[in-house]
């Protein structure tokens, strides 16, 4: 079945031309020339870009999601084959609607009519990985039965994904050799990467998990609904989840009828993302138009959770200073805080790459500020950071992809959206309460309970680590501390000093 496969997709790169990789390289210039014989018929009518997001459709669905996933790693990229990759559509036809029914008896251990007052088998959308039928869960006494959304994973969807990774990390094992640029493409980490996307989306109760969290953080929101979780009715191949109402985002004509305010919609779409980054530390990573409906009352509504990203304490302190800088067009502490946080080498000479941060930047930042792409000023400093050694961080690329998504889907409703006018203010605002003296206080009130925890187990421990008597280091380090107590004390001491000579010049003074 493997090789059946694997044979598949060679007559399929053959087919679209993809063997024009390999014309640059001595040692396969052969197996291009054979390929030549086979009778394969070609399809050579269109730039290499377009051909490669045309065999990855031929392909089938896992393929496209992986060409999906692939458009995201712009890093990586060039920008028209990104650019080409990022049109790819997830849509396949659905699977029978008793297939479904089976699957959802199956885990969760119910027949339909048992958990479900209604249920539509016509599903209202379906992708490579899943389906969603509308259905009605039974009324509680007098309280009618809420409409959801159940999720049903594709029957044996497994093994065929598990087939398919295998060829693709043999095919990155073959681009990594033999390609000019193979290894620094890193074919295989990014396989390694789509493939624990892949998992995660084959088991619900992951996305389960991350709608719930999604749905904490914005409760009582103005701007974003989030659909609750139904657990109850929920396994690792089922996910019921509140039905949302509202019309597609991308639907521009069918929102103004509607009414609702899209300058306003997107100013909420920038500030939706920031609060999700900077506030919560957790962000949906998938908020392409398909994902993202609106309701009646004018707020977002997010759908499908598969993909999320999260952020340390340390991410979001430095991508605020980022973001800062780039704001206030101070260059050298872009260079500085790339440097500080690790992301690039230490040894980096911040004059040099403050000089590359400036000649991406100061060409875009000559144009009015409603026509500069935040998301296409990252993907420039990207490319230049590569002779830098930059290690791109995974959250900070699921994080670009989303900037890009937000701002193509708000300046799709206000071309004129300044989205450095939305987020600095926003920024700023953050930024002092991290820094300033409500930032002090939050980060007291937080380490005060593992404090109270720790002080008083201190002689205990310290008592403990000494009593072995073990090496000669765990002395050094108890006399050492000794020296650091005694230093301490002896400053107490002087302050103390200090005060009591103040006091006493206070009350002479009187």
């Amino acid at each position: 079945m493997r090789i059946a496969r694997l044979a598949k997709i060679v007559a399929t790169f053959y087919r679209y031309g993809l063997d024009d990789f390999l014309v640059d390289r001595p040692r396969v210039r052969l197996l291009h020339w054979l390929f030549r014989l086979t009778p394969v018929p070609r399809d050579l009518s269109q730039p290499l870009p377009v051909r490669v997001r045309l065999a990855l459709e031929n392909l089938g669905p896992i393929f496209v999601k992986f060409g999906q996933v692939l458009s995201t790693r712009r890093d990586l990229l060039p920008e028209d084959y990104a650019d080409e990759l990022a049109r790819l559509q997830d849509k396949v036809p659905p699977f029978e609607a008793a297939t479904a029914r089976e699957v959802i008896e199956r885990s969760l251990g119910q027949p339909i009519a048992a958990l479900y007052a209604e249920f539509d088998d016509v599903p209202v959308a379906s992708a490579s990985v899943a389906q969603v039928h509308r259905a009605r869960l039974h009324s509680v006494g007098n309280t009618p039965g809420h409409q959801v959304a159940v999720k049903v994973l594709r029957p044996a969807i497994k093994p065929v994904i598990q087939q398919d990774l295998a060829l693709m990390a043999t095919l990155a094992g073959l681009v990594e050799r033999f390609l000019p640029d193979g290894k620094r493409l890193k074919p295989r980490e990014v396989v390694a990467e789509f493939d624990r996307h892949l998992h995660d989306e084959l088991d619900l109760m992951h996305e389960a998990g991350n709608a719930s969290q999604l749905h904490r953080n914005f409760i009582g929101s103005d701007m974003l609904i989030v659909p609750e979780v139904y657990y109850d009715y929920s396994s690792r191949d089922v996910l019921t989840l509140e039905w949302m109402d509202g019309i597609p985002v991308g639907q521009i004509e069918r929102l103004r009828e509607a009414g609702v305010d899209l300058k306003k919609l997107s100013r909420f779409g920038v500030e939706i993302f920031f609060t999700q980054v900077f506030r919560h530390g957790f962000f949906h990573a998938d908020m392409h138009p398909g994902n993202i409906f609106v309701a009646d009352d004018g707020r977002y509504i997010a759908l499908d959770f598969g993909i999320v990203g999260s952020l340390t304490e340390t991410d979001k302190h430095y991508l605020a200073v980022n973001f800062l800088a780039f704001f206030n067009r101070d260059y050298h502490r872009v260079a500085t805080a790339h440097i500080e946080s690790g992301w690039v080498p230490k040894e980096t000479r911040a004059e040099e790459l403050e000089a590359a941060v400036r000649t991406v930047c100061e060409p875009i930042f000559n144009k009015p500020l409603s026509q500069i792409s935040f998301g296409m000023v990252l993907l420039r400093l990207f490319e230049t950071s590569r002779r830098f050694n930059v290690e791109i961080q995974p959250q900070l690329v699921l994080l670009q992809k989303t900037l890009l998504n937000i701002e193509g889907l708000g300046r799709q409703l206000d071309p004129e959206l300044d989205l450095w006018d939305t987020a600095k203010p926003f920024l700023t605002k953050w930024m002092n309460e991290q820094i300033g003296w409500r930032g002090l206080l939050r980060t007291l009130k937080h380490e005060a309970p593992q404090w109270a925890t720790t002080l008083p187990a201190l002689p205990r421990k310290l008592n403990e680590a000494l009593s072995g008597q073990t090496t000669e280091l765990m002395v050094q380090g108890y006399i050492q501390l000794m020296r650091e107590q005694k230093r301490q004390n002896f400053l107490l001491m002087l302050i103390a000093l200090l005060l009591v000579v103040l006091l006493l010049s206070g009350w002479l003074g009187h």
